[in-house]
């Protein structure tokens, strides 16, 4: 006797968008690393001002097993900075905190160490913005954001892409 029909199971390796895989690339990168956010790097002087982020840089954020509060910050602080930075450890914790929106960090445990700041590249050359697609980049706070739409929008009004060759 036949079986009645059942509904077909999900299947493992459906169709995905690449907004669904993306994020998950860089989250498992930075949590192998202590990072459960990366803006926290590379926003460090936004969050404790620039006078602060030339000495210091962050390094981990450790938080209690199966909690997401009340983490340990550890920073690493340049040689003869790292009293001051002691001093001034429970503005960094409200800042940070500030920051997350929540109670994320409950402690600062201070390095001293060599502050490594990456080569910064001049981005190439971009093309003015055409005219149409620029009135809603105007608006745009966050210069990073800014300038990555700029690009993209000049690569758009660029015109159709080069075909390369013929694909079977």
């Amino acid at each position: 006797m036949p079986k009645p029909d059942a509904p077909e199971p999900q299947r493992a390796n459906r169709v995905r968008k690449v907004s669904e895989l993306l994020p998950d690339v860089g989250r498992a990168a930075f949590r192998r690393f202590g990072f459960v956010q990366s803006s926290v790097i590379s926003r460090w002087a936004e969050i404790v001002g620039e006078k602060y982020a030339r000495v210091s840089a962050p390094d981990s954020i450790r938080f209690p097993m199966g909690e997401r509060a009340n983490g340990t910050l550890t920073l690493t602080v340049a040689g003869p900075h790292a009293t001051m930075m002691q001093h001034i450890g429970p503005e960094i914790i409200e800042r940070v905190n500030r920051f997350f929106g929540y109670a994320a960090v409950g402690r600062i445990v201070i390095r001293q160490g060599e502050i490594k700041r990456p080569q910064r590249v001049a981005p190439p050359a971009v093309r003015p913005v055409p005219v149409e697609l620029g009135d809603s980049l105007r608006t745009i706070a966050d210069p990073e954001l800014k300038a990555v739409l700029e690009g993209l929008a000049a690569g758009v009004g660029a015109g159709p892409i080069p075909k390369i060759g013929k694909i079977n």
